[in-house]
């Protein structure tokens, strides 16, 4: 037994992250282990872009917290490449419930998606989150920003926005590093920090919640 226990021991590893955030990994299958003391949130993507701006946002809004920021896999159900505002936010919605069902015993479960709207002419892109626990439901939109035309063609016939990202800019997987803003701005604005500030946004409620309905998503 006392082998056992050593063994134990030493196959696990503490890993700290920025803002005090702690994430405890079996180095052997590589998955966390989640801890008593640590709440758990869950993420419906294995996209690391998406994973790390949630645990950006809940480090700044509950500073001091420790929390367990996991990614699974979580169906959409909508198109690949969302094409309104609505399809977007339903799409998100989607990815929060899954994993909220999947895995009932975390804290918050997490939906991000992107969409894309064609205003006069233009096509711009932007992302919904969506973050549910138990009682509330918080969710924010990131700013809009107009894409070239080379990838909205791309686009119009059916790609998706990060393959077309690739195609015109002669990127690989460009949607799980810094995305089409970073590649727009030249990284002033990369996809995390994109995606960080509307995920602040969407916690607006956890953090005052006598100021909002107590109320779970879907219920109403």
């Amino acid at each position: 037994m006392k082998l056992i226990a050593v063994l134990v021991i030493f196959q696990q590893t503490l890993i700290t992250y920025p803002f005090g955030i702690l994430l405890v990994i079996d180095i052997f299958t590589q998955q966390s282990l989640s801890p008593s003391h640590l709440k758990q949130v869950v993420v419906g993507s294995l996209n690391p872009v998406k994973i790390e701006c949630i645990r950006q946002a809940f480090a700044e809004v509950f500073n001091g917290e420790a929390f367990e920021v996991i990614g699974r896999h979580a169906p959409s159900g909508v198109s690949d490449q969302p094409m309104s505002g609505p399809e977007t936010l339903r799409g998100a919605r989607n990815r929060a419930r899954h994993v909220r069902r999947l895995w009932p015993e975390a804290h918050y479960w997490v939906g991000i998606e992107g969409g894309i709207d064609c205003r006069k002419g233009a096509m711009e892109a932007y992302a919904w989150i969506v973050i549910i626990s138990d009682n509330l439901t918080g969710r924010a939109r990131t700013a809009t920003f107009q894409l070239p035309p080379a990838v909205a063609a791309l686009v119009e016939k059916g790609m998706e926005l990060g393959h077309a990202d690739d195609a015109v800019f002669g990127r690989n997987n460009s949607k799980q590093h810094n995305g089409a803003v970073g590649l727009l701005t030249g990284d002033i604005i990369d996809r995390t920090a994109y995606y960080r500030h509307a995920a602040v946004l969407a916690l607006i409620p956890f953090l005052h919640p006598g100021l909002y309905t107590l109320k779970a998503d879907g219920q109403g």
